[in-house]
C-alpha cells in the first residue's frame, strides 16, 4: 500500500527530531568538564525544555530513597587536618557549635585548624550533624579569615558560559600557589533568579533584592541583598546572584518554609533533605560555608546560623554540584594537594584543577 504524504511527512519530522537530539546530546556529552554522564544529561533536558521531567524524575527517585531517619554517623566528627604545621601564633578558636541534634557526640562541633597562613589558623573546619531526625548523617562547616584570605570568583565553561571573563575555567597550572580552598557556586543562571558578574561582563540579570555574594578588588567578600546591603561599584570585581537570603540580620526568615519548589529548587524544593550548600558572613567578618546531604533548606540556615552568621544564602543543590576542598601546601615545586572536606561528596578533590561546567570561589592566602 503507498504511503500516505502525511505519514511520511511524520516519518522525516520523527527523523530529524532523532538526529537533532542525538548531535545536542552528543554535545552536552562531550563538553568540557568532569561531570558525570546523569549530571550532563540532566542538565540537557534542563537546558531544552525537559526540566519538569527532570524534576518528575529526581522527585521519584527522592520518594523511592529518601534519607535515612535516626541512627549514628560512621565518620569521625572531627575533620582530619590536612596542614602540616600547628598554628605558631596561638589564638582563640571560635566556640564550639551546638549540635542541632542534641547532646554531642565525640568531636562533634569542635573547630580544627585545616590551614595556617604565617602561622595563623586561617581555615576552620567543624562537623555537625544537621538535625534531630537525620541523625546518621553529617553536615560540614568551613569557616575562613579574610584578613588572611583572598577570595577569587571563577566562571563555569557551560554556566555561566563562554566570554571574556578574564579568568579561567580552572585553577590553572602557575595558578596554584598560595591556594587555600575551593568551593561550588550557586544555581544555573536561569534558575537562580539573579545574575554572574565578572570583570565588566554580565548573565542574567543582577537583581535586586536578589541574595548576593559579592567579591571586591582586595579580595574580600560579602553577602547581602542586592540593592540594600551591597551593590555595584568600582571596587566589585564579581557578583554572583541565588535566590534570597536565608538567614538575614541573623534571623532564619519564615520565607525558608515558603514558596518551597519556586524559591528555593526548581529541581528538588527546599523541604526536601538532600545534599545542599550555603555561604554566609558573620558579624566579625568570618566567611562562613557549611554542605552535607540530609539537608532542608530550614536545616542548611540553621547551621549557617549556629556558626555565627548575620547574613547567608544558599548555594548550589544535588551530589553532582557538591565541593569544598581545602589544599595542603605544596612540597618542593609540586601543585598544592587537594582533601575534600566531606569524604561522601561525590565531586573529585581535584575537580577545580581541569575545566569545569560550573562557577565556583577560589581561595587564596594573601
Amino acid at each position: 500500500v503507498p504511503q500516505r504524504p502525511w505519514a511520511r511527512a511524520l516519518a522525516a519530522l520523527l527523523a530529524a527530531l532523532l538526529i537533532w537530539v542525538g548531535w545536542s546530546l552528543g554535545q552536552a556529552l562531550t563538553a568540557p568538564g568532569d561531570d558525570s554522564v546523569v549530571a550532563r544529561v540532566a542538565d540537557w533536558g534542563r537546558n531544552n525544555h525537559l526540566a519538569p521531567v527532570v524534576t518528575l524524575m529526581e522527585t521519584i527517585q527522592y520518594d523511592l530513597s529518601p534519607p535515612r531517619v535516626g541512627g549514628r554517623p560512621a565518620i569521625a566528627l572531627r575533620p582530619a587536618a590536612p596542614a602540616p604545621h600547628a598554628a605558631t601564633h596561638p589564638q582563640a578558636l571560635p566556640p564550639r557549635l551546638v549540635s542541632p541534634a542534641g547532646p554531642p557526640l565525640p568531636g562533634e562541633g569542635a573547630w580544627q585548624v585545616l590551614r595556617t597562613v604565617g602561622g595563623r589558623p586561617a581555615l576552620l573546619g567543624a562537623y555537625l550533624r544537621p538535625d534531630a531526625q537525620h541523625t546518621s548523617y553529617v553536615a560540614a562547616v568551613a569557616s575562613m579569615d579574610p584578613t588572611l584570605l583572598r577570595f577569587e570568583l571563577h566562571p563555569g565553561w557551560s554556566d555561566p558560559g563562554t566570554a571574556a571573563w578574564g579568568v579561567p575555567y580552572e585553577v590553572p597550572a602557575g595558578g596554584r600557589s598560595g591556594l587555600v580552598a575551593t568551593f561550588n557556586g550557586g544555581f544555573k543562571i536561569n534558575e537562580a533568579g539573579g545574575g554572574f558578574y565578572l570583570n565588566g561582563t554580565t548573565r542574567g540579570t543582577l537583581t535586586p533584592g536578589a541574595a548576593s555574594l559579592v567579591l571586591y578588588r582586595d579580595g574580600r567578600v560579602a553577602v547581602g541583598v542586592w540593592g540594600r546591603d551591597v551593590s555595584m561599584t568600582s571596587q566589585v570585581v564579581g557578583v554572583r546572584q541565588n535566590l534570597k537570603l536565608i538567614v538575614d540580620h541573623g534571623v532564619v526568615p519564615a520565607a525558608v518554609d515558603t514558596n518551597i519548589e519556586s524559591g528555593w529548587g526548581a529541581t528538588i524544593g527546599g523541604a526536601y533533605f538532600v545534599w545542599r550548600s550555603g555561604i554566609g558572613v558573620t558579624a566579625d567578618g568570618r566567611v562562613v560555608f557549611v554542605y552535607g546531604p540530609a539537608l532542608s533548606v530550614r536545616t542548611l540556615a540553621d547551621l549557617l546560623q549556629r556558626a555565627g552568621c548575620v547574613e547567608a544564602m544558599q548555594l548550589d543543590i544535588n551530589p553532582a554540584w557538591m565541593s569544598f576542598m581545602s589544599y595542603r601546601p605544596p612540597v618542593g615545586g609540586a601543585d598544592p594537594v587537594p582533601v575534600k572536606l566531606l569524604d561522601g561528596q561525590q565531586r573529585p578533590a581535584d575537580r577545580y584543577y581541569s575545566t569545569t561546567s560550573r562557577d565556583f570561589v577560589a581561595v587564596f592566602a594573601r
